[in-house]
């Protein structure tokens, strides 16, 4: 594929600085660029590549003002990084999902319903009863349990398995090795100190243009369903227990782990290896740092948490300062008390 750079700036509402009539036919980080490239400066601190990359073009802010001139055009716009994203979304489309059409050997029971210009691929299994949408894409060994629902346009990775009932919306993107709609983790525990199994009767419902990443595992519900609200993005490796929800474009980084019934809140942000306990309630716009433990609710929206146990980040910060210096305190503290010894002796 191969578009001018005029054509690139009319897609993103952008303004040319340069010759707009060149010829773009490929992507490339800034400092890696070469002709025919098109590249994008949101980060100020690599600013300095603008003015020695091999790029035809470069994607920057309509504010930035140049230090010296640049050999490649320019294409100015509102934000550099949604913009470059707008590109890599429609690049991602054009190369990797314009599969069509069923690979032999593949399953699809008689009574599932499949719409338009989708994908099968070899291996892939869909069950009795489903509903799938429009312009999916299923690559290869994906199993689709009884009863599942799926919107337009989702794509499944390889070997990524729903389970019976869940519910996935449009534009969902599910990678490889996912697990949507497992057990949750309820035992009941005995009086001879055995565990009974507790049946997981509920599932698992994905709202629209949510990311789930490589091998994460999102577990059905007790009764009812764990939710997970639109637009929400879930990184490889991340275990979101049973009737948990999660708000409206939260993200959750890699290694995390969220307890039962569990209600985060919309655009929050869980940074890698964090913990949050099960019962809990997250506010809106909660952020909480990488590997801390969230073990009671937080009500007021905009909070930062660090620590395990989290708490306030100006607080957790100010107490890792005072404890980096806690061996001289100790050490003055020392000399202290020997002094006051000294002057109370006879």
């Amino acid at each position: 594929m191969e578009f001018t750079v005029g054509q690139i700036a009319e897609v993103l509402h952008g303004a040319v600085e340069g010759d707009a009539t060149q010829r773009i036919d490929r992507l490339a980080k800034i400092e890696e660029g070469q002709a025919g490239s098109l590249s994008f400066l949101a980060n100020l601190k690599y600013e300095h590549h603008l003015y020695t990359t091999g790029a035809t073009a470069v994607i920057v802010s309509r504010t930035l003002e140049l230090r010296q001139p640049t050999s490649a055009a320019l294409i100015r716009v509102d934000d550099p990084y949604t913009s470059f994203t707008t590109l890599l979304e429609f690049y991602q489309q054009a190369t990797r999902t314009g599969k069509r059409g069923v690979e032999e050997p593949a399953y699809m029971a008689a009574s599932a319903r499949i719409g338009e210009n989708h994908y099968r691929g070899a291996f892939s299994y869909i069950g009795e009863n489903c509903e799938i949408g429009q312009d999916v894409v299923i690559f290869p060994h994906v199993f689709i349990g009884d009863r599942v629902k799926i919107g337009d346009g989702t794509i499944l990775y390889a070997g990524a398995k729903v389970y019976a009932e869940t519910v996935i919306g449009s534009r969902c993107t599910i990678h490889a090795g996912a697990v949507i709609g497992s057990d949750g983790f309820g035992f009941a525990p005995q009086p001879d100190g055995s565990y009974r199994t507790i049946p997981q009767i509920g599932n698992v419902v994905l709202e629209d243009n949510v990311s789930v990443g490589a091998n994460a595992t999102i577990d059905c519900a007790t009764m009812g369903s764990t939710i997970i609200r639109e637009g929400a993005k879930v990184d490889n490796l991340v275990q979101i227990a049973h009737n948990v929800e999660i708000g409206r474009h939260t993200v959750v980084a890699a290694q995390t782990g969220i307890s039962g019934s569990t209600k985060i809140g919309d655009f929050c942000v869980l940074a890698g290896q964090t913990g949050i306990a099960g019962h809990l309630s997250l506010a809106n716009r909660t952020t909480v740092t990488a590997q801390s433990g969230v073990g009671k609710s937080i009500k007021e929206e905009g909070i930062l948490l660090q620590g395990s146990p989290a708490f306030m980040l100006r607080d957790s910060l100010r107490a890792n300062a005072i404890f980096r210096h806690l061996p001289e305190v100790e050490r003055r503290l020392t000399q202290l008390e020997r002094n006051q010894s000294a002057t109370e002796k006879p």
